[in-house]
């Protein structure tokens, strides 16, 4: 198959949330079948609810900056899945996914003829299983991975790491990790392995609780390391951590918390994390234009969308505020507008092109204008003054849309 095959034949499997088979003996069986590629590198593995992107982009780019050979997986992409999928700070290329692809997708084809697969992996544990293969042929050092969903009966959770890194928890897919923050703590916490030491972002007290009563190994807290001379302004942060001092030039309040428990990995990796400062993470409250401003934030639960609100509060206090706003129907879209629309002076609702999409009549937003495509809603921006701001959000797949549309 070439790419668009490939590309095709993964999104028939289903969306990679809603069809979520849970567990390890699938791909544990398939990766054996591959010559257990998963065990060829050095692994960083990050579980969380919010911040494990950005934090899984910081810790690698202070490996490469270091001249580690890396890798990085991380999910969704924004527009197209040769993203999940980097190596040396770079997504592979389609030719190399597509070839991924086959020799995966041919394995479970025989493991299902012979009767020693239950069903054809999973979108998630296709893309996965892809991921390592990839890895293993380019021979890279230290490979950081996201954890898709929870971390317990996660498909990345086959490795045995150097380091495993827990960011802020919060709710969020309640239906596949449980109803309490207790619950979703213990998910996550299923990525610790005996002997291996963790490092832990700040937590709700019930986490933190569980976080401790889980460690199978040495652990330290985000707290327990200091930092000094912070300085946070609209476009990134800087302070000083023990004798570095770090750049983060992701913005938000929040990443300076996701860059101090990437630069406490790096320390305990042997590696400076003064390299954080090449981060680049796309539609993470990205500044796509100047005048006016439009920035890029797929912000999808309401912790993100609560520090989505602080930035704008803190950044742009007396600016009038535009958002653009689409959303999933299966996240909390009501919490969410509460949160975010008593900011704005227009909101233009939109849906991103997802099966999943709320119809955007549904969102809760009197006085709104309506539109049915990102397209729609970014040219009626023809008509916002150069000094306003304009926001992008409520969606992740909304916000590789119009990044798509955006960046050229």
């Amino acid at each position: 198959m070439n790419y668009s095959e490939s590309v095709r034949y993964l999104y028939s499997l289903g969306n990679e949330v809603l069809t979520a088979k849970l567990g390890l003996e699938r791909i544990t069986s398939l990766l054996q079948e591959l010559g257990n590629p998963q065990q060829a590198c050095r692994w960083v593995h990050v579980a969380g609810t919010n911040g494990k992107g950005s934090t899984c982009a910081m810790i690698e780019a202070g490996l490469r900056a270091a001249g580690v050979r890396t890798g990085l997986y991380t999910s969704p992409h924004l527009i197209e899945p040769t993203e999940r999928i980097q190596i040396a700070g770079q997504a592979v290329s389609q030719e190399r996914f597509a070839s991924a692809f086959a020799r995966v997708h041919q394995m479970a084809e025989r493991m299902l003829a012979a009767g020693r697969l239950d069903m054809h992996p999973t979108y998630f544990e296709t893309v996965t299983a892809m991921a390592f293969v990839l890895f293993a042929e380019a021979k890279l050092d230290t490979v950081v991975l996201e954890v898709g969903l929870g971390g317990r009966l996660d498909a990345t959770n086959v490795v045995t790491p150097e380091v495993c890194v827990i960011t802020p928890i919060d709710y969020d897919h309640q239906i596949f990790l449980g109803d309490t923050i207790e619950q979703i703590a213990a998910e996550k916490a299923g990525i610790l392995k005996p002997g291996v030491s963790a490092v832990f972002a700040q937590q709700p007290v019930e986490a933190e609780a569980v976080l401790r009563e889980k460690a199978q190994g040495p652990y330290s807290f985000s707290a327990e390391w200091p930092i000094s001379n912070l300085h946070v302004d609209a476009r990134g942060s800087r302070f000083h951590f023990r004798d570095a001092e770090v750049f983060c030039p992701l913005a938000g309040e929040h990443q300076v918390e996701n860059a101090r428990v990437a630069a406490i990995a790096l320390v305990q990796l042997g590696v400076s994390p003064a390299g954080i400062v090449l981060t680049r993470w796309p539609a993470r409250l990205e500044r796509v234009a100047e005048r006016p401003e439009i920035i890029i934030d797929g912000a999808h639960n309401p912790a993100g969308t609560r520090a989505l609100a602080a930035y704008i509060r803190r950044f742009y206090p007396g600016r009038r505020v535009w958002f653009i706003y689409g959303a999933l129907r299966d996240k909390a879209v009501a919490e969410m507008a509460s949160i975010l629309f008593p900011l704005a002076d227009r909101v233009i609702l939109t849906a991103p092109a997802n099966a999943r999409a709320m119809k955007p009549e549904e969102i809760p937003a009197p006085g709104a204008v309506i539109t049915q495509s990102i397209a729609e809603a970014v040219a009626r921006l023809s008509a916002v003054p150069a000094t306003d701001v304009v926001f992008i959000t409520g969606s992740l797949y909304l916000a590789g849309e119009a990044r798509a549309l955006l960046v050229k």
